[in-house]
């Protein structure tokens, strides 16, 4: 029996736990490296510090991602049961639901009436449903897939940082570290922007700023540490 292929809306959302899982580990490594890095110079303790964030933050991602995903399909269950009750019990109500609906995106009240009788005699259930409660029933995203994406994406993220404090010779580590970071953060914002079809320049911008502050305050965290 041949497995059912994702729809382009369940791959666009584990692509953006992926691409979000990246983020995530680019910055709490970044962070907690470049903490470490302002209290001592011994790359040893950077590392397993690192290498501690990293197994963490990808445990912590990976679980998250999977209670998220999971509470967000069992609300869509629940909206697919009571969606169910109120065609058996009401059904003219939902059709003239749904027909308002399309009617206030400026449609013709026949055209919309029309529309709305054809669309509810081939799919009543998944017309209502996403006029109302506005998804796709036969698109679930899985958590399992989503859990899985960030399990993967958060150390690979997290490799950026470590690669950079480590090689880097002692007296630029920290600044070596900072500017590798930022890049990445400027391609991971873009990437997010271009999936959540925003703005991608404020989208880059925000995201290199929350790297600037969670490496700036780490770096302080640190320096004191160091004193």
């Amino acid at each position: 029996m041949s497995k059912k292929k994702m729809s382009l809306a369940q791959k666009v959302n584990v692509l953006r736990a992926s691409v979000m899982g990246a983020n995530d580990g680019i910055i709490s490594i970044a962070g907690i490296v470049i903490g470490v890095a302002a209290a001592t110079s011994n790359a040893r303790s950077i590392l397993i510090a690192g290498l501690s964030g990293t197994l963490a933050g990808m445990i912590s991602m990976c679980m998250g991602e999977y209670v998220s995903v999971s509470t967000q399909k069992d609300s869509q269950k629940m909206a697919l049961i009571s969606e169910k009750q109120r065609l058996q019990n009401q059904y003219q109500h939902e059709f003239e639901y749904v027909q308002k609906k399309y009617e206030a995106q400026d449609i013709d009240p026949q055209l919309a009436k029309q529309a709305t009788k054809e669309l509810m005699e081939k799919d009543a259930l998944g017309t209502a449903v996403q006029e109302r409660y506005g998804f796709n029933p036969n698109e679930f995203t899985s958590p399992y897939a989503a859990a899985i994406a960030s399990f993967i994406s958060f150390p690979t993220g997290s490799i950026l940082p470590m690669v950079a404090v480590t090689v880097s010779p002692a007296n630029v580590r920290i600044l070596a570290t900072a500017i590798a970071v930022l890049i990445a953060l400027l391609i991971t914002g873009y990437f997010a922007a271009v999936l959540g079809k925003s703005n991608r320049i404020k989208s880059m911008i925000r995201n290199a700023a929350a790297g600037v502050l969670t490496m700036g305050v780490t770096y302080l965290i640190g320096q004191l540490f160091a004193r």
